[in-house]
């Protein structure tokens, strides 16, 4: 999350102080990724020293007021006009928890991604009743606010950012399931089981009593199953 640029549009609009920012920030984007006050001074202090920012005097209230450079309106120009670098993605500690989770002794990944699954879908159950609600509030009372319609737009990346997590997590669950089998096809009952373990991070005694481990469970056709909300339009 870039703090800064988020600020320096903000300041764009006009002169702002510290805690005035922070709602801004909060309001357009949902209070999704909340700002303490401290963070915000400390991002100021930083783009007032790289000549980003300048103070601006007073209001009314006493409160010191901070205003956008040229330079500011330069990398705030630029920022827009850069897309997002995707090649150096930032850590995802599901992606590597189902990664250290594979053949771990004792770990059951399947009711790893299980869980995980629960989880994900309520979040994205939940994102999907508050963005019906911002779209009433935008229909009924005609609203085009602009913290109303980047709420929206928020909301819209959390549904769709669930939805690939819970399809991703389908396809892990029958991705490993499948591995597995093949990896123990052609060998005898004990060695598939021990290659199952190897793989699900079972121990083979635990793959044993719950059956060899394949299509046929029926685990990950019940995962993929499981009712979701409708992808939003």
């Amino acid at each position: 999350m870039s703090i800064r640029h988020g600020l320096l549009a903000l300041l764009e609009h006009g002169p702002r102080y510290g805690s005035q920012l922070r709602t801004e920030f909060e309001s357009r984007t949902g209070a999704t990724w909340p700002l303490n006050v401290g963070q915000v001074y400390t991002t100021l202090n930083r783009l007032e020293r790289d000549g980003m920012v300048a103070q601006g005097g007073e209001d009314d209230a006493g409160h010191a007021l901070y205003v956008i450079t040229d330079a500011g309106r330069t990398e705030l120009k630029s920022w827009f006009a850069t897309p997002v670098d995707r090649s150096s993605p930032p850590r995802d500690e599901l992606a590597i928890k189902l990664a250290m989770a594979v053949g771990a002794p004792g770990v059951d990944i399947r009711a790893v991604i299980q869980s995980q699954r629960h989880h994900t879908v309520k979040a994205m159950q939940d994102y999907t009743r508050l963005k019906a609600q911002a779209l009433a509030t935008i229909e009924n009372e005609g609203s085009q606010e602009r913290d109303d319609v980047a709420w929206l737009l928020v909301l819209e990346q959390l549904i769709f950012q669930t939805e690939a997590e819970a399809r991703w997590l389908d396809h892990c669950e029958v991705r490993l399931i499948r591995l597995s089998a093949a990896a123990g096809r052609g060998a005898g009952r004990e060695a598939e089981q021990t290659t199952a373990a190897s793989l699900l991070g079972t121990p083979a005694s635990s793959a044993s009593s719950r059956g060899p481990a394949g299509p046929a469970s029926g685990e990950a056709r019940s995962g993929s199953a499981r009712a979701r909300p409708a992808p939003p339009t």
